[in-house]
């Protein structure tokens, strides 16, 4: 009798949170996306995403406009674009965003450019080895408004201090991404804080041609 009880209370239990999780990690997700905090910082970090040959997407675009706001308001003195190349190309999200933001009239010497990572965490880990060794801990991370969450989350998980100024334009701003966004954005948080943080990386890069919830770098 006594096993009986405790098989239904653990499969109890075990419903219980498999209806619950969900819906706070979407909750989470929401109320990054539409509250960001935004203060001052030692760098900005703009998380990759598709270029072509060497002109960013439209979603790296976004993310580099927003950088560029940020930085003429004087919200940090340095930004780091990261992000490697897929297979075959000649160059790499980070180059081709340091090459946007010059274009635009910011100083070199104000940009560091780091070609690795092709997912969050990966991009996240290369971004915050170089903070480390500059002796700077605070990163205001530009991303797609959905992906706050999860990105700010792992840098702090890596030892940074975060917040997150989410993309204004550009095909991912809040009403243009949809519940499918929110959703696998939602679905990509849950498993990186159950089973990411214990050492199983679920990776979230997507392929080249999803670009408008290419998200993952």
């Amino acid at each position: 009798m006594f096993l009986f009880r405790w098989i239904r209370r653990t499969v109890t239990l075990l419903v219980l949170v498999a209806l619950i999780a969900p819906g706070y990690a979407v909750s989470k997700v929401w109320r990054a996306a539409n509250n960001p905090i935004v203060r001052s910082a030692d760098v900005i970090v703009v998380l990759g995403a598709a270029q072509l040959d060497g002109r960013p997407g439209d979603a790296l675009k976004a993310r580099l406009n927003e950088a560029k706001r940020i930085y003429t308001l004087g919200l940090a003195p340095l930004i780091i674009t990261v992000g490697a190349g897929a297979p075959g190309d000649r160059t790499t999200e980070a180059a081709s965003g340091k090459a946007w933001l010059r274009s635009k009239g910011i100083a070199s010497k104000n940009i560091i450019a780091i070609a690795e990572g092709r997912d969050t965490l990966g991009s996240t880990k290369a971004y915050v080895s170089v903070m480390k060794k500059r002796m700077v801990s605070d990163v205001i991370i530009v991303t797609d408004p959905f992906h706050c969450q999860r990105a700010m989350v792992m840098a702090d998980d890596q030892g940074v201090v975060s917040t997150c100024s989410p993309v204004q334009t550009g095909p991912n701003v809040i009403s243009q991404s949809g519940y499918r966004y929110l959703l696998r954005e939602a679905g990509a948080y849950l498993a990186y804080i159950t089973v990411g943080r214990r050492g199983i990386n679920i990776s979230d890069h997507l392929p080249e041609s999803d670009i408008l919830t290419k998200v993952g770098l």
